[in-house]
């Protein structure tokens, strides 16, 4: 995805998905955020405690919610490829500054 995307396009995408989900009022994804906009990610049979124990575990700060920071880090956390590809990006990126 991040090779499709390029970085900033990738960027703009976990930006876009965190504002899907955002609690408008809060500013962070909620227990409730999430369960309403659930659906719109074809994620709509998630129970309660599936929907708690995602918040659990990309709460890093422990407010019971998801800032943008932990949303993407657990993005990244869940999906393999996207540390893949982001490491290879990175690496290039590296690589062409020196």
């Amino acid at each position: 995805m991040v090779e499709k995307l390029g970085a900033e396009g990738f960027m703009q995408e976990l930006y876009n998905g965190f504002r899907l989900l955002v609690d408008e009022e809060k500013g962070v994804i909620t227990f409730e955020s999430l369960k309403k906009n659930s659906a719109l990610l074809g994620l709509q049979d998630m129970s309660d405690d599936e929907v708690r124990c995602m918040l659990r575990e990309g709460d890093v700060d422990g407010d019971g919610a998801l800032n943008e920071m932990e949303f993407c880090t657990l993005m990244f956390r869940l999906s393999p490829d996207l540390m893949k590809s982001s490491r290879k990006l990175f690496l290039e990126a590296l690589v062409n500054d020196f």
